[in-house]
C-alpha cells in the first residue's frame, strides 16, 4: 500500500515537473539598478502546467461570530471582533543568526519564508494580535515578491526600506516604509543589536502609523465579500488527508541552504515544531509550531544582470500542503494580478486548511528536488 501512495504522487508531481521542463520563456526585467557582484544569468522562467481537471467554484463560507468573537481570517479561529475585523500588518523580519530571536514571529497567523539574494531568507510575519506588543522585528527591507504576498491578506506591510526594483510595487499596497515618508518614525533602533539587525517597530507605533497615514483600519468590501484568502475546516471538523491520495509527512524539510530548517510533527499536540540552525526555532514568546505548512514551488529568475532575485509568483505554483503528520500534493492558481492563491487537490478540490496558524515556505522550483519529507519510520516519502 504504501508503494501505491508514494507511486501515486510521485506520478502527479512528475508529471507538473515534465511540463514545466517542457515549456520556458524568456522573459525581459528591468535592466537599471546596481552592478552584480557575480556573472551575468540567463533568465528563463517556468510555466507550470495546468490542472488535469477544472477547479472547482470557489466557495464563500459563512464567517462565524458569536458572543463578541469573530472567525479569524488568518487561522480561522475564533478571535475578539476588533481585532479579527481589522487588517493586519504584514511585517517583514529578518532570518539572520544575529538578528535573534524574533520578536512579534510567535503572534503571526500566518508565516511567509521566502530566499533573497545570495542563501539568505527573510520572513513576512502576518499579524492581527499585535497592539500590545512592545518590541516587532527586527524589520528588514521589501523585495518585489513579498508586496504580492501582504496583498493576499488585504495586510498593511510594514518594511525597512526596499531593493530598487521593489520601490515601484509599493504603489500597489498601503505600507509603512521606515526609510521614507513619515513612515520612518514608526521604528526605532535598538541597543542590544549591531545594524542592520537592530531595527525595530511596536504595536502602538503601528496602530499610530495606520492613522496618521490615512489606510483603511477595516478589510476591504471585496476581500470580505470573498471571506479571505484560505478556506478552514468547517465547526469544529479537523482535516485529515486521504492516505490513498497523500503522504505521510512527520519531518519535513524546505531545503534552504542558509539556516538549514526542518519541521517536526508533534503526534500528542497536532502541530508542526519549527527547527532551523540545527535547534529549536524560538521566537521572543517561545518555541515556534504551527498547524499547517506549504511547500510552494515558483519559478524564479534575477533581475537582468544583478544579485536580486525576481519570483514569478503570477505563474501557476505546485507543492504540497501538510497537517496532521501527512501533506497533499497541490496544484494552484492566482485570481488576477492582486487576488489570493487558491489551492487545488489532484481532483479539482479547493484545499481547505485546519484551523490554526500557517508557515509557507516559498521555494525555487529548480530546487524541488532538495526538499525531503519523511515518515515515522524515518524513510523518505517523496
Amino acid at each position: 500500500m504504501k508503494k501505491t501512495i508514494c507511486t501515486i504522487i510521485y506520478v502527479v508531481l512528475a508529471a507538473l515537473l515534465l511540463c514545466c521542463c517542457a515549456k520556458k520563456e524568456e522573459i525581459v526585467i528591468d535592466q537599471s539598478g546596481p552592478e552584480p557582484e557575480s556573472e551575468t544569468r540567463t533568465i528563463v522562467i517556468e510555466n507550470v502546467p495546468e490542472p488535469e481537471t477544472e477547479p472547482e467554484t470557489v466557495e464563500t463560507d459563512e464567517r462565524e461570530e458569536h458572543d463578541g468573537m469573530i472567525q479569524s481570517y488568518l487561522t480561522g479561529e475564533m478571535v475578539p471582533v476588533e481585532i479579527g475585523n481589522r487588517r493586519p500588518v504584514a511585517v517583514m523580519m529578518s532570518n539572520d543568526k544575529e538578528a535573534a530571536p524574533q520578536y512579534g514571529i510567535n503572534r503571526a497567523g500566518v508565516v511567509y519564508e521566502a530566499p533573497v539574494e545570495g542563501t539568505m531568507n527573510r520572513y513576512m510575519s502576518v499579524i492581527e494580535d499585535y497592539d500590545d506588543l512592545e518590541r516587532i522585528g527586527s524589520v528588514r527591507s521589501c523585495r518585489t515578491y513579498y508586496t504580492y504576498f501582504a496583498l493576499e491578506w488585504d495586510a498593511v506591510y510594514a518594511h525597512y526600506g526596499q531593493s530598487t526594483f521593489a520601490l515601484p510595487y509599493l504603489d500597489n499596497l498601503d505600507n509603512i516604509n521606515g526609510i521614507m515618508g513619515s513612515g520612518s518614525a514608526t521604528f526605532y533602533r535598538s541597543r542590544d543589536k549591531k545594524a542592520p539587525h537592530n531595527a525595530y517597530t511596536s504595536g502602538e507605533m503601528l496602530r499610530e502609523a495606520i492613522e496618521k497615514l490615512g489606510y483603511q483600519d477595516e478589510y476591504s468590501t471585496e476581500y470580505s465579500e470573498h471571506n479571505g484568502h484560505f478556506r478552514f475546516a468547517r465547526g469544529d471538523d479537523e482535516i485529515v488527508f486521504d492516505k490513498a491520495l497523500s503522504l505521510e509527512a512527520v519531518r519535513i524539510v524546505p531545503g534552504y541552504p542558509y539556516n538549514e530548517p526542518w519541521f517536526d510533527y508533534d503526534e500528542e499536540d497536532g502541530l508542526y515544531h519549527r527547527y532551523q540552525y540545527g535547534k529549536e526555532h524560538k521566537g521572543d514568546e517561545g518555541p515556534i509550531t504551527v498547524k499547517n505548512v506549504v511547500f510552494q514551488y515558483y519559478p524564479s529568475g534575477y533581475y537582468a544582470t544583478t544579485q536580486y532575485l525576481n519570483i514569478n509568483v503570477h505563474d501557476d505554483s505546485y507543492g504540497y500542503v501538510f497537517t496532521n503528520g501527512r501533506c497533499m500534493p497541490f496544484t494552484s492558481k492566482k485570481d488576477g494580478e492582486f487576488g489570493v492563491t487558491r489551492y487545488y487537490d489532484t481532483e479539482g478540490n479547493e484545499i481547505r486548511f485546519n484551523k490554526g496558524k500557517t508557515w509557507i515556505c516559498i521555494i525555487k522550483s529548480s530546487k524541488f528536488e532538495d526538499t525531503e519529507i519523511y515518515g515515522a519510520d524515518g524513510s523518505r516519502t517523496n
